[in-house]
């Protein structure tokens, strides 16, 4: 008996879902489940060895771009969540609030639905469920903060990054920590802060949570001038 791959395991997950949910709510499960393999196909390979290494880039090279969850079993598919939620949902796909809620929901279903198949032990399973509700919880509330501080960005004034030296500017490419959130105000780990926000805003940061953002400090004042993406960690 051939073993199961990655696509007939997930095939099989939607398949399950379709005799029980409705049209609209199985939309999400297909877009969610379709996201997912995106993401296996392009990052699960980073945690390849040896022979498997091997057979993926003989694929690769052979133009097979959906190797992976050709060629691999279900036992990647919940090692590969955390990257999945915590980074392709967030910095590769423009998702709507609800998709992002709906990305835990199905990775929830999705793991116990593996463990009841015999593809996950009980502690994968646990594992999975939990980082899934975090996820439906945490990823649409990072969202909104992400556009809040955006918005917020749009409205800066005064010397921008051109015009100060480097000590003056923070931030950029590599995302800043949140240290703490207080009424009004963000601390950045580094002794970053106050950065003045909207009470909206230090309502929905969380500590721990990373922010890609560019801040510069003018007359003793931080301003956001350059806003990317919030990862809830």
């Amino acid at each position: 008996m051939t073993p199961p791959t990655i696509d007939t395991v997930l095939d099989a997950f939607l398949s399950d879902q379709r005799e029980r949910l409705s049209a609209r709510t199985m939309r999400s499960y297909e877009d969610v489940v379709e996201l997912l393999r995106d993401s296996l196909n392009g990052y699960g390979p980073n945690s390849l060895t040896g022979q498997d290494l091997d057979r993926w880039r003989q694929a690769m090279n052979a133009g097979d771009d959906e190797a992976f969850c050709r060629l691999f079993g279900p036992e990647h598919i919940l090692d590969h969540l955390g990257e999945f939620l915590g980074y392709f949902m967030v910095r590769k796909v423009m998702a709507s609030e609800s998709l992002l809620r709906s990305s835990g929901t199905v990775t929830k279903k999705l793991a116990t639905w593996l463990h009841e198949h015999g593809y996950a032990d009980e502690t994968q399973r646990d594992l999975a469920v939990d980082r899934g509700g975090e996820a439906a919880r945490d990823l649409p509330r990072a969202e909104r903060l992400a556009t809040l501080l955006y918005e917020q960005s749009l409205t800066a004034t005064g010397a921008g990054p051109r015009e100060l030296t480097p000590g003056d500017t923070v931030g950029g490419d590599l995302p800043l920590r949140i240290e703490r959130a207080e009424p009004g105000v963000l601390f950045f780990e580094g002794g970053i802060g106050p950065v003045r926000v909207s009470r909206q805003a230090s309502d929905l940061a969380r500590p721990g949570w990373e922010v890609t953002i560019t801040l510069v400090r003018h007359r003793a004042t931080w301003k956001i001038v350059e806003v990317g993406n919030v990862y809830p960690r």
